[in-house]
């Protein structure tokens, strides 16, 4: 039987500054970053403008590619998590023990995959779909209200359960077995060589680790904008050091200085974390990342609301599993200015264009929909309005998840890159099957809890009447200290409040410094020794990238400046996931034709 090709060759520089690494990727990729740099700092509202709308036109023309290829990654890695050929094969040489112990181990995939996005949205997820989801969008139950609850924890489930982890597994699992039972280079492209063979060596080669070194840089890009906001926030909620926050809106915000300045500091010490490499910064930092993290957690276990948490904790992933394959698969499209038209009553049908937009507005609400009406449309019968609105139910469904479920999609895919090959990096010697349920559902069953205990205690504070709209008034950044601040009081608030800054800290720290080393693997054709220069070259356009993309996103008096750098995310996302899907149908192949190899060498 003909052995698999393995003769991946990726030309590096033999001398010069780019000794060791690939000129093409890298000239490619830095140009691509720096392009994006320059139009971001020279016409900023332009960039805003542009990168918006262009994000607008993939989620209508792809929603429902994003949502479908995810749910299909999630099957595949369980159809190869239990079948015994493919589940016992060892990501190493037979009898090759893991690198790392598996708290090390845990503790460098929690930090690396989701440190960050817990430490932000623990409140403000459970919190946000509590108050809108798909069943209030659609009218069957009303949002912040005690029958939310579950239908809130479904969709949070959704977003940070098996499914995240599932697209970070897809391109890990692909990396490591490549590298560590065909002794192939850990780059991207090597996950494609059973379907494309030599073609990688190439130009089709240089694209891919394109694609995954501007995808890991969005994404990195994004985790490190929302933590650092909320750094600022808990450093505002310290110091009370206005000239950081934005004070016009309803709420304190970070504003441009505070979020550049919490940027140099981050980046700063990120770099000076992947000057020292893995072994050392990365492992130490993360180790210290979980500790920490477990203080926050027995802090609410004791303080909040426990007994509410683990209730719902039950229930909600009871109702997760039996809703997975219609979360994993229920996708919307775009609703058509005709097809909303044909769906209303026939007095309703002459005033389609004034009814659609709020009709068909996923953020508002019915009592907003009938209060912005005007004129003849206004004069409309109240059960009239209700069909309208009924009529309107798929547009709402489209943007909300567009808006909630398709952007977590891409996020986790333009992470993917990075979270992959780190995760490959770190786990050599381990079987496939330990590596999907180790990197699937034990974080995922830990993500959950999170969410329950410090999510379902700021909604329980809010239920009760005890927090009076402040957790839900507050920025999503801010929430975490708000609820605090409900829940506790004295120098133990202070104190509390000090670690999860810190914490928040070194979890953007080595979201980071991982980054950028993964970045010059990739860079060096899959050398895990890169030299200091590029760590912090990168370091540095990191830092450019996501300090250009928040000032683009309050140019003109923009809400969010996060809004750009999404944008730019979700369009780098969509390429790359592509590549991922390549990359399910490579390792199927893959896995079946070894398994056959290991039948005919063992009967011959």
């Amino acid at each position: 039987m003909k052995q698999p090709y393995t003769e991946l060759e990726i030309k590096k520089a033999a001398s010069g500054f780019y000794e060791g690494h690939s000129v093409e990727i890298a000239l490619l990729s830095k140009g691509i970053i720096i392009a994006l740099v320059i139009w971001a700092l020279i016409w900023p509202a332009n960039a805003n403008g542009v990168l918006g709308s262009l994000n607008w036109r993939i989620l209508e023309d792809f929603n429902t590619f994003y949502i479908i290829i995810v749910g299909l990654f999630a099957f595949f890695l369980l159809v190869v998590a239990v079948l015994p050929q493919t589940g016992k094969r060892i990501m190493g040489q037979p009898g090759e023990a893991p690198e790392f112990s598996n708290f090390s181990w845990f503790s460098m995939m929690f930090g690396a995959g989701l440190g960050v996005g817990l430490m932000v949205f623990a409140t403000a997820e459970p919190l946000g779909l509590w108050g809108s989801n798909p069943l209030v969008v659609s009218g069957d139950v009303a949002g912040n209200t005690p029958e939310a609850l579950q239908s809130g924890f479904r969709y949070t489930f959704l977003h940070y359960g098996f499914h995240a982890w599932a697209i970070y597994v897809v391109t890990g699992l692909s990396l490591a077995y490549y590298a560590y039972t065909r002794d192939m280079p850990l780059t991207i492209r090597s996950a494609l060589t059973p379907l494309f063979g030599k073609w990688v060596n190439g130009f089709l080669g240089h694209v891919v680790d394109v694609l995954g070194v501007v995808a890991t840089i969005l994404g990195v890009s994004v985790t490190i904008g929302f933590g650092v906001s909320q750094f600022i926030d808990g450093v505002y909620a310290i110091t009370g050091m206005e000239w950081m926050m934005d004070m016009s809106g309803d709420a304190p915000a970070p504003g441009t200085v505070g979020l550049i300045s919490g940027l140099v500091v981050i980046m700063g010490l990120s770099i000076l974390s992947a000057v020292s490499g893995v072994g050392r910064g990365v492992k130490y930092l993360s180790n210290l990342n979980l500790v920490l993290s477990v203080i926050l957690l027995m802090t609410f276990v004791v303080f909040g609301s426990f007994l509410f948490a683990m209730t719902t904790y039950a229930s909600a992933f009871v109702d997760y599993l039996l809703n997975f394959i219609s979360l994993s698969f229920g996708a919307y499209g775009p609703q058509s200015a005709d097809a909303f038209a044909a769906a209303l009553p026939e007095t309703a049908k002459p005033l389609a264009g004034d009814l659609m937009g709020g009709a068909t507005n996923a953020w508002g609400s019915y009592d907003g929909f009938v209060q912005g009406l005007t004129g003849a449309a206004a004069e409309l019968p109240a059960e009239t309005l209700s069909a309208v609105y009924a009529a309107g139910n798929e547009g709402r469904q489209f943007g909300w998840q567009a808006g909630w479920t398709t952007f977590y999609w891409a996020w986790w895919i333009a992470f993917s890159p990075f979270v992959g090959l780190f995760l490959a990096r770190i786990s050599k010697g381990r079987t496939v099957r330990e590596f999907i349920i180790g990197c699937v559902f034990a974080p995922a069953l830990v993500c959950f809890a999170w969410m329950t205990i410090l999510g379902g205690t700021a909604i329980d504070l809010e239920l009760s009447g005890a927090a009076e709209g402040a957790i839900i008034g507050a920025s999503n950044t801010a929430k975490l200290f708000v609820t605090l601040g409900e829940m506790i009081s004295g120098g133990f608030l202070a104190g509390i409040t000090i670690m999860s800054v810190v914490l928040i800290m070194t979890f953007l720290v080595t979201s980071a410094d991982s980054g950028i080393l993964v970045m010059n693997t990739i860079m060096s054709g899959g050398e895990q020794d890169t030299g200091v220069k590029h760590r912090i070259v990168w370091g540095l356009l990191l830092t450019f990238v996501i300090g250009a993309l928040l000032i683009a996103g309050k140019t003109n008096g923009g809400a969010d400046p996060m809004e750009a750098l999404k944008s730019a995310m979700i369009i780098g996302a969509l390429p790359f996931t592509v590549v991922m899907g390549l990359m399910c149908v490579a390792l199927g192949k893959a896995l079946f034709r070894d398994g056959k190899r290991d039948k005919l060498s063992s009967s011959s």
